[in-house]
């Protein structure tokens, strides 16, 4: 009997974006990628952290390369994706959170939160995606969701907004583009230290009440997304497609 062969994680031969990859998320899963054979491009607004990162993959034997890029600037997205792609995988990370009881939202977060939450990351993806198509190649999107794209919690309404948004945008796009033979996924993590989050859990009651939320019993790190992210952009996910990945340690659970 011929024993069933587990498809491949490895990467080789493959191209990746990341988004937002000066740090956080976005770096860690450049990271991944990269380890895992692929070559990387790191596109943020802040090129001398992506330098250093490029650097220290290239001296572990990886290949990557730094693009600075604004995401909310459609043209430079558009350009960059023509200049560098076609790619095979898409990590589509860049966004934020601006805190805001309901009540107290202004326009200009408001207007923030939904452009680079929600439209960078559609044109973003529709770039990557046209690119892709041209080339006759399948490929990977990952869109980087949250765990308040399925649950909500205070201060934080337009960015639930958003990441219900991308949830279903996910969705759409994977329905669209699976004929194509393009998967499109969500990441949705729950609380993971990165910059972005330091600010509040620097709060030792906030961070007991993470940390309580989570059967697991500890905040994330970068760490615990790399594995999902090399999953999702590989063949060892080559049926799943259109879904939401949740890494909370057991936050939803309850």
């Amino acid at each position: 009997m011929t024993l069933p062969a587990t498809p491949s994680f490895r990467l080789e031969g493959r191209r990746a974006l990341v988004t937002g990859a000066s740090k956080g998320i976005g770096r860690a899963g450049a990271v991944a990628l990269a380890a895992a054979g692929a070559e990387v491009v790191l596109a943020a607004r802040t090129l001398s952290e992506m330098e250093k990162t490029v650097a220290e993959l290239a001296a572990a034997g990886h290949r990557a390369k730094a693009a600075r890029l604004d995401v909310t600037d459609r043209t430079a997205v558009r350009a960059l994706v023509s200049g560098e792609g076609p790619f095979d995988i898409l990590l589509n990370n860049a966004g934020t959170n601006i805190r805001e009881s309901f009540l107290d939202v202004t326009d200009a977060s408001l207007d923030a939160l939904l452009q680079l939450n929600v439209a960078a990351m559609f044109v973003t993806a529709q770039a990557v995606a046209q690119g892709m198509v041209a080339a006759g190649k399948a490929g990977s999107i990952l869109n980087l969701s949250s765990i308040n794209g399925h649950v909500s919690g205070a201060n934080r309404t337009v960015y639930t907004a958003t990441k219900h948004a991308v949830e279903g945008m996910t969705k759409a796009m994977a329905f669209e583009l699976g004929p194509k033979g393009i998967r499109v996924n969500a990441i949705a993590p729950g609380f993971v230290e990165t910059p972005l989050t330091t600010p509040v859990l620097t709060d030792p009651k906030f961070r007991e009440r993470v940390v309580r939320a989570m059967p697991l019993g500890r905040v994330m790190q970068v760490e615990d997304i790399m594995g999902a992210i090399v999953f999702l952009a590989s063949d060892a996910s080559r049926m799943v497609t259109g879904t939401s990945l949740v890494i909370d340690g057991g936050h939803l659970t309850h």
